[in-house]
């Protein structure tokens, strides 16, 4: 049903499917849900969405949102990561 869904939705927004990464939103999202909280994942992708529409390489700014994320807990209690 997900890949359906993609499909989809990517035809509706004339998204090139082959350009959506699944597996990096569903990853960045599951980690932001754990380190931060659950409804900061759906947001999350979204500002991820803004940065590739603003030329981020999408793995890029994932990789610094997941530091980000990982880092949250200890950033929140005045720790240093």
């Amino acid at each position: 049903m997900l890949e359906e869904w993609l499909d989809t939705a990517c035809a509706e927004l004339g998204i090139d499917r082959a350009e959506v990464d699944r597996d990096l939103v569903l990853d960045l999202a599951r980690d932001v849900a754990h380190g931060v909280a659950r409804p900061a994942a759906p947001l999350t992708a979204y500002l991820l969405g803004l940065a590739v529409g603003r030329g981020e390489p999408a793995r890029d700014a994932a990789a610094r949102i997941t530091e980000l994320a990982t880092e949250w807990p200890a950033r929140r209690e005045g720790r240093p990561s």
